[in-house]
């Protein structure tokens, strides 16, 4: 089941939910709005391989705003850290912004249990659209969950930032 805004709240206030820093004008009436850091990076070459680190790049976005192209992925983070113990975060785009044709996660929406950190954002533009630092640009959602619960341990732990894919640390055989 899905939290409510106002449930969200009172979870930040008791501890189970973890939002940092915490701005209750944020609370919508079933998420919470998150900000972009002023971190964003991106990769620097054309082919991107599974099995390897790929080269990466981090940026600051200026004051005035950064343009995001095309065909290419960008990676940005949340300003505030989130994560929970007990719930499930999933983000989401803000309506607002999807309608500009800004994906905000791809694919990745989904955050593990226990994990906690600034949330990397998988940005990618349909057309070329300007972003800001601190600009409200999606929203987080908190799921209840049923079975044991089993805390998030993995290699995102703790990210403070726009985090490259560390897929390649999952492969056991490297060609």
């Amino acid at each position: 089941m899905i939290l409510t805004g106002p449930e969200i709240g009172t979870r930040v206030q008791d501890g189970d939910i973890r939002v940092e820093p915490f701005n209750p004008e944020q609370l919508q009436p079933n998420s919470y709005d998150f900000r972009l850091d002023e971190q964003i990076g991106w990769y620097t070459e054309g082919v991107l391989d599974c099995a390897r680190d790929n080269p990466f790049e981090l940026h600051t976005i200026p004051r005035e705003g950064m343009v995001l192209q095309p065909d290419r992925i960008y990676l940005g983070a949340t300003a505030e850290r989130i994560g929970s113990d007990r719930f499930v975060p999933i983000l989401r785009a803000r309506s607002s912004v999807a309608r500009l044709g800004l994906f905000v996660h791809v694919t990745a929406d989904l955050i593990d249990i226990g994990s906690f950190g600034k949330l990397t954002l998988q940005l990618h533009a349909v057309q070329p659209v300007r972003v800001y630092p601190g600009m409200l640009i999606g929203q987080v959602t908190f799921w209840s969950v049923y079975g044991d619960i089993v805390l998030y341990e993995g290699k995102y732990q703790g990210s403070d930032g726009p985090m490259p894919s560390q897929a390649h640390r999952d492969l056991g055989v490297r060609p």
